[in-house]
C-alpha cells in the first residue's frame, strides 16, 4: 500500500517528505514518558522529568487537557491537611496576594479577595447550584460575552476522538490490543511460548503476526498485511492516511505515548539498554499508529477539532457560591462588570486554586522546619566536643535520620550522610550470581565492574546449581502438558505444608527457610577484585588502578565531610530491606544503587579505605588516616531497624574496644527504632509490647502489604553539618547529606551534590507525590489485584497498562486518608549565600527546576540567617 504523499496537503514546508526522518520527532515526543526498568530493580524516577522546562502549573494543566490527570492534590488532601494545622491561613493569604497583585481587574478590590478567600476556603461549587435550571439559563443570556474567551485543546489521537463523540469505544480496544502485542514482545523468559520472530525487531514481528490474530476482522488483517516492511515507513504512511498535520504530529505522537505510559517507558527503557534496539520506539508507534489507521478507517473523516468555547456555568456558579451574587443578578450588571466578573472567575480556577494551596502547605512545612533547626543550631553545635569512640555513614535515605538519631543518643557515636552509591560507579557481581547490577544512580552508566569471588567455590557453586535446577525443573513441569498432571501430586504435600507454616507462623518459618538455605548452600568467606585488570568478556575494566582506588576514596571521605579526626572504628552502612512476596522489594532498597543494596559498594569502599597503598597517598593530599583506625562495612536493614555486618577485618586493641562497645548498644538501639517506627503502622497498636517480633513478623508474612513505609512522608534534603539538625526530630522526613562549605573553597562538592544525590532525592520525592495525588494513572494501585506479568512488572488484572509508579499501600493510611503528604522536595543547603548563587549560575538544570516549581530550594548562611530562594 504506497500513498503517493503529493496527495496531501498536510505536510507543508517539508522539502522532500520522502526523505523527511521521524527518529527526531519520536525522540522529542517520548519525553511525556519515562524509562520504565523490570521491577526487581525498582528505582524512584520523576515521571515528569522530560517536563521541567515549563513551569509545574503549566504542566498540570497540559496533562488535565491531554488525559485529564490531575497532578495537584485532591480536596480531600488538601482539608486533612488543613484539619491537621498544616496549611498556615497567613501563608495562604500572602499567596494569594502575590497572586492578585500580577493580576489587572477592573472590580473593587474587597470584592476579589472576599471571593477568591471563599473559593480557597470551598474550593468547589455546591452541585445543587450547577445543576440549577435558573444557571443554564442565564449561561445562554450572557453566552455573547465568550466570543472572545475560548479554550484550546491540546491534540487527542483519533481513537480518543472517536470515543468522545460517542461512536464507538476504539481507544480502549487499540489499548487492549497493544497490551497484547508488548506482553508477548517483551516477555522475560515468563510465558511458556515466546513470541515467534522477535529476534527481527518489534514492528517486523507484529507485521507478520497480525495477519493471523483471530482477534481482528479478516478486513483488517488484510489492510495491515498491506503495510510497509519497514517500521518507519509505515509510520509515515498511517500519519499521512490520518492526515495529522506536520505541526501536530508531535502532539499526536506525545498523545500515544501519554496513552500507555507503562508500556511505553519499558519500551523507551529497551531501547537505552542496547544498540539493537535503538529503533524500538519508533517500532511501538509504527505498530501503535498502524493499528489505530485500522481501526478507525472506517468512521473516516471525522468533524475538524476545533477550540472551544469556555463554559459559562461554572463561573456564574462560582459567584453564587463565593462571590454572594444570585444567579438572578447577572441581569442588573454592566457588559463591563459582567465582563470583569465571569474573568476573574475563570482565571481562579481550580489548578490555580490548588496552586495556592499547595505552595501554602510547602511554605508551612518549610516555616516549622526553619524554627525547629534555627532553634536548635546553637546547643547542636556545642555537643560535639568528645572524639567519636566510632563513625558510622549512612545513605542519605529518609530512614537512616531516626536510626542515626538513637545511634547518637546511645553513646559516644558520630553519623554521617552520603549518597547510598558512596560515589562509586560500578556493575556488581555477587558470588553465584549469573546477572550484573548497575549499583548507581539510573542516571549515570557504571565504569568498573567488581565482582565476589571465593578461591573455594567448586563445592559453593554445586550446591547453588542444585538449588536453581530445582527450581527450573518444578517450573519446566508446571508448565509441561503431562508433568503438570502428576506435579500437584508429588509436590501438594510439601507445598501445603509450607503454605500453612508461611500464613499462621511467618516469623518462624521465614527463620527456619532461611537457615535451611544458609546452611546448605554455605557461603564461603570472598573477595573483591579491588585491582584492576581487563578481561575479554566484559567492556568495564574489572577494578580499580591505583591512581583511581586514591581518587575515589578521596573523593568519597570529602563528599561525606570525614577527612579528619577519625575515630578508632568507622563503620560504611549501606541499606536494604527483608520481605517476602513483594514485587515492590527493590522500591524499599537502595535508590542511590538502582534499586538494590548498598550493602555491596559499603564493602568496597571499606576495604578501598584500609588499603595501606591508599592511606599513604591520601596523606600526601592531607587526608590522614591514623593506624588504628579501621573501615568496616554494615547494611541496615530497614524493615527491621537492624545492623548486620558484612565486613570486620583484623581489628586494632582501640578499633575492638569501639566494636565490642558498638556490639552491646545495637540491640537497644533497634528496639527503640523499632518502637518509633512500626508504631506508625496503621492498625498495629496491639503489638507494640514487642516491636521487635512485630518487625520480623512484617518482614517474613507473605500475605503482608505493607511490611514498612519505605521512603513516605519525605519532604526536605538537608545539605549542611550534622550539627545542624542534631538535636531535631526529623520524625524521619528528611534526607540528610554532610556538607561543610568551609572545606569547598571552589563549590565542587556542593556542586557534585546537587548533580547527583540531590536529583535521586527529587526523584524519589516526585515518585511518591505522583503516586499520591494521582494513583490511577502514575501509581499501581492495589498489591491484593495486582498482577506480576511478563518478568517486567505489574498489572492491574491482566490487561491494564504497566504501572509505574508505587501501589496504594505505599502512600495511603486507609482508603480515605493519605499517609503521605505530596509536598514537593524542600533543599536545604548551609553555606554562604554566595556559594547558594554560584551553584545557581553553574547548574542550568537545577535552576530551571527551582524556578519552574519542580523543586524548592532555601540556605542557611553562616550567621544562621534563612533565605527562601523559591
Amino acid at each position: 500500500m504506497n500513498i503517493p504523499l503529493e496527495k496531501t496537503l498536510h505536510w507543508e514546508s517539508i522539502p522532500d517528505t520522502l526523505d523527511f526522518d521521524l527518529n527526531d520527532l519520536v525522540k522529542s515526543a517520548s519525553s511525556v514518558i519515562v524509562p520504565l526498568g523490570p521491577i526487581n530493580t525498582f528505582a524512584a524516577r520523576n515521571p515528569w522529568v522530560g517536563l521541567e522546562r515549563q513551569a509545574f502549573e503549566k504542566t498540570a494543566r497540559w496533562l488535565k487537557d491531554t488525559c485529564d490527570v490531575d497532578i495537584y492534590p485532591n480536596d480531600s488532601v488538601f482539608q486533612s491537611a488543613r484539619d491537621r494545622g498544616e496549611i498556615h491561613q497567613d501563608f495562604l493569604e500572602k499567596e494569594l496576594q502575590h497572586w492578585l497583585n500580577s493580576q489587572s481587574l477592573e472590580l473593587p478590590c474587597e470584592v476579589v479577595e472576599q471571593f477568591c478567600r471563599a473559593a480557597l476556603l470551598q474550593n468547589q461549587p455546591c452541585s445543587s447550584t450547577l445543576e440549577s435550571p435558573e444557571l443554564k439559563s442565564m449561561a445562554r443570556k450572557l453566552s455573547r460575552f465568550t466570543s472572545r474567551m475560548t479554550e484550546k485543546h491540546s491534540v487527542k489521537t483519533y481513537s480518543q476522538r472517536l470515543e468522545q463523540l460517542g461512536r464507538v469505544n476504539t481507544a480502549h480496544e487499540l489499548n487492549r490490543h497493544m497490551i497484547k502485542w508488548c506482553k508477548l514482545f517483551l516477555d522475560k523468559s515468563q510465558a511458556v511460548w515466546s513470541m515467534p520472530n522477535r529476534e527481527e525487531g518489534f514492528y517486523h514481528a507484529w507485521r507478520k503476526l497480525a495477519q493471523h490474530d483471530s482477534a481482528l476482522s479478516r478486513k483488517v488483517r488484510k489492510q495491515l498485511s498491506e503495510l510497509p516492511v519497514e517500521a518507519e515507513a509505515a509510520l509515515k504512511e498511517v500519519l499521512i492516511l490520518l492526515e495529522i498535520p506536520f505541526s501536530e504530529i508531535q502532539d499526536y505522537l506525545e498523545a500515544h505515548f501519554l496513552a500507555l505510559p507503562g508500556w511505553g517507558g519499558m519500551m523507551l527503557w529497551r531501547s537505552q539498554q542496547s544498540a539493537e534496539e535503538t529503533s524500538l520506539l519508533l517500532d511501538y508507534l509504527a505498530v501503535r499508529i498502524s493499528m489505530e489507521w485500522a481501526l478507525v478507517k472506517p468512521y473516516l473523516p471525522l468533524p475538524e477539532q476545533r477550540n472551544e468555547k469556555v463554559n459559562l456555568e461554572p463561573l456564574i456558579a462560582a459567584w453564587a457560591e463565593w462571590g454572594n451574587l444570585p444567579i438572578n443578578a447577572w441581569s442588573q450588571l454592566s457588559s463591563t462588570e459582567i465582563k470583569a466578573r465571569l474573568a476573574l472567575a475563570y482565571r481562579f480556577d481550580k489548578v490555580l486554586r490548588n496552586r495556592l494551596l499547595l505552595e501554602a502547605w510547602e511554605k508551612t512545612y518549610e516555616d516549622q522546619l526553619k524554627t525547629m533547626i534555627t532553634s536548635q543550631q546553637p546547643a547542636a553545635a556545642a555537643e560535639n566536643v568528645k572524639p567519636a569512640l566510632a563513625q558510622f555513614v549512612f545513605c542519605i535515605d529518609v530512614r537512616s535520620e531516626p536510626f542515626r538519631r538513637k545511634l547518637e543518643k546511645a553513646g559516644d557515636f558520630e553519623t554521617f550522610g552520603t549518597a547510598g552509591f558512596f560515589g562509586l560507579p560500578i556493575e556488581t557481581c555477587e558470588l553465584g550470581s549469573n546477572h550484573t547490577h548497575n549499583s548507581l544512580p539510573v542516571m549515570f552508566k557504571p565504569q568498573y565492574k567488581v565482582q565476589e569471588f571465593a578461591t573455594e567455590l567448586e563445592s559453593f557453586e554445586q550446591r547453588t546449581q542444585a538449588v536453581n535446577s530445582l527450581g527450573y525443573t518444578f517450573k519446566t513441569m508446571k508448565h509441561n502438558l503431562v508433568s503438570s498432571m502428576v506435579l500437584p501430586e508429588i509436590s501438594g504435600p510439601w507445598l501445603s505444608l509450607q503454605t500453612l507454616a508461611r500464613s499462621f507462623m511467618p516469623r518462624s518459618a521465614g527463620r527456619t527457610l532461611s537457615k535451611l538455605l544458609e546452611t546448605w548452600l554455605h557461603k564461603p568467606a570472598t573477595e573483591l577484585t579491588l585491582d584492576y585488570t581487563q578481561q575479554s568478556e566484559t567492556d568495564l575494566p574489572i577494578g580499580f588502578s591505583m591512581k583511581e582506588q586514591v581518587h575515589y576514596v578521596r573523593q568519597a571521605l570529602k563528599t561525606m565531610g570525614l577527612t579528619d579526626q577519625f575515630a578508632p572504628l568507622v563503620v560504611i552502612c549501606g541499606h536494604g530491606s527483608h520481605s517476602t512476596n513483594n514485587p515492590y522489594r527493590s522500591a524499599l532498597d537502595c535508590g542511590a544503587c538502582g534499586g538494590a543494596s548498598s550493602g555491596f559498594n559499603a564493602r568496597v569502599l571499606a576495604a578501598l579505605c584500609n588499603l595501606p597503598d591508599v592511606r599513604k597517598s591520601l596523606e600526601t593530599e592531607g587526608i590522614i588516616i591514623p593506624e588504628d583506625t579501621v573501615f568496616t562495612a554494615a547494611e541496615h536493614i530497614t524493615t527491621l531497624d537492624e545492623l548486620r555486618w558484612l565486613y570486620v577485618p583484623g581489628l586494632s586493641a582501640k578499633a575492638k574496644e569501639a566494636f565490642k562497645r558498638v556490639q552491646a548498644e545495637l540491640p537497644k538501639v533497634s528496639e527503640e527504632a523499632n518502637a518509633e517506627r512500626i508504631s506508625q503502622l496503621p492498625n498495629i497498636g496491639t503489638y507494640l509490647k514487642d516491636p521487635k517480633a512485630e518487625a520480623q513478623r512484617l518482614s517474613e508474612d507473605w500475605s503482608e502489604v505493607r511490611p514498612e513505609w519505605g521512603l513516605a512522608r519525605n519532604a526536605a534534603f538537608i545539605i549542611g553539618e550534622r550539627g545542624l539538625t542534631q538535636g531535631c526530630n526529623l520524625e524521619g522526613r528528611t534526607f540528610l547529606h554532610n556538607y561543610n562549605w568551609k572545606k569547598d573553597k571552589n563549590g565542587d562538592i556542593l556542586a557534585s551534590i546537587i548533580s547527583g544525590p540531590a536529583t535521586v532525592t527529587q526523584w524519589i520525592n516526585l515518585q511518591y507525590y505522583a503516586s499520591t495525588v494521582a494513583p490511577h494513572y502514575y501509581g499501581s494501585g492495589n498489591k491484593t489485584t495486582q498482577t506480576v506479568t511478563a518478568g517486567l512488572g505489574v498489572m492491574q488484572g491482566n490487561a491494564s497498562d504497566l504501572l509505574s509508579g508505587l501501589p496504594w499501600q505505599s502512600v495511603m493510611k486507609s482508603d480515605d486518608e493519605a499517609y503521605h503528604e505530596p509536598l514537593r522536595l524542600l533543599v536545604v543547603i548551609q553555606a554562604p549565600r554566595g556559594y547558594v548563587k554560584r551553584m545557581l549560575d553553574h547548574n542550568h538544570d537545577f535552576h530551571q527546576k527551582v524556578k519552574n516549581g519542580w523543586i524548592r530550594l532555601a540556605s542557611i548562611d553562616p550567621e544562621g540567617y534563612w533565605e527562601s530562594w523559591s
